[in-house]
């Protein structure tokens, strides 16, 4: 800092003020500052300005996988609004879903030397009393939570988007929707659940059997054949795009028409959701909307003025395309 100062003819003040995007310095100075840096390669030392500011201007997010899309985009949309603010994104996968891993990925955060969390996981894990989290770090719990009365949650509306998707199908004229869902260890998914039962029961519709899968196409198409085989089946409200895309691969190996003789749903619209064949009728999840309130959230936290334990929810849109029709 003395050297550029020198080459700059300006105090070391003015290069810390400059080098810390600090207001109240003259252009022209500003720019001879800059320049100096430039020429002698200055680059400040981030560890030791967090030091002194008491912030390292880094969220941590940890996350259970990287394999869904929900996941992957909600992780994309916190790492894009984390750098709006000027903050990086450190990121913790933990391999295996079991108390021992979120003690460690916790006990990891402590070194890494972060401002806050997001936690991208099943809720259950933090419930439990044995888990500590690092002194003075905030914590906001996204996707997959229920944890509203404990954390500060950002979220889907997953009952919302589901009771759309179901009053959609009604509304075409189908006796009942079928459901394809997720897998029971997810909060997503069993919401999603909760939520086509419900709407049937309210409708005065007795709901079907459920169906599962994994969240993989291949677990989509193989449920789809059990499907296809219901003649009784005219419309299949999916938990998710990519089981929605083997579902409409099976039932076009078994000669069932799509949107002719079953009406099929998704949930996420995945940005190739319109290119299926048919194009798929889907509930928009708006990804950059909840990594924008995550990571608003979490900084409010930071500053002290963060919103209190409590869930946020997020609304979804049904967009209609052509896997949905009357029934035949």
């Amino acid at each position: 800092m003395a050297d550029v100062a020198r080459l700059a003819g300006v105090s070391s003040q003015t290069v810390s003020r400059v080098s810390n995007g600090y207001a109240g310095v003259n252009e022209e100075t500003r720019r001879q500052v800059l320049a100096a840096m430039k020429e002698l390669g200055y680059r400040p030392n981030s560890a030791a300005r967090a030091l002194k500011r008491g912030e390292f201007r880094t969220i941590g997010v940890i996350i259970f996988t990287l394999s869904t899309t929900g996941n992957v985009r909600t992780l994309e949309a916190i790492a894009t609004s984390a750098a709006r603010e000027g903050y990086a994104v450190t990121l913790l996968p933990v391999a295996v879903p079991t108390q021992d891993e979120v003690r460690g990925a916790f006990s990891r955060l402590e070194e890494l030397a972060v401002d806050a969390v997001i936690v991208i996981m099943e809720v259950h894990l933090l419930d439990a009393a044995m888990i500590q989290l690092p002194p003075h770090v905030q914590v906001v719990v996204v996707v997959d939570s229920d944890a509203g009365d404990h954390y500060t949650v950002v979220d889907t509306d997953q009952a919302g988007g589901t009771r759309a998707a179901v009053e959609h199908l009604l509304g075409l004229g189908h006796r009942t929707v079928w459901h394809l869902g997720g897998p029971e260890d997810s909060f997503a998914a069993q919401r999603r659940t909760d939520a086509w039962r419900a709407a049937l029961t309210e409708a005065g519709r007795v709901p079907p059997p459920l169906v599962r899968g994994d969240w993989s196409a291949d677990s989509g198409y193989r449920a789809g054949l059990e499907l296809a085989a219901r003649q009784e089946c005219t419309a299949v409200f999916a938990a998710n795009d990519q089981m929605a895309l083997g579902l409409l691969r099976a039932l076009h190996e078994r000669g069932r028409r799509v949107p002719e003789d079953v009406s099929v749903v998704g949930f996420d619209d995945i940005p190739e959701a319109s290119s299926f064949l048919p194009p798929l009728t889907t509930l928009h999840q708006d990804f950059a909307e909840v990594g924008r309130l995550c990571v608003q959230a979490v900084l409010s936290k930071v500053r002290q003025d963060g919103p209190e334990p409590g869930t946020t929810l997020v609304p979804t849109r049904l967009v209609v395309r052509a896997s949905t029709a009357p029934p035949p």
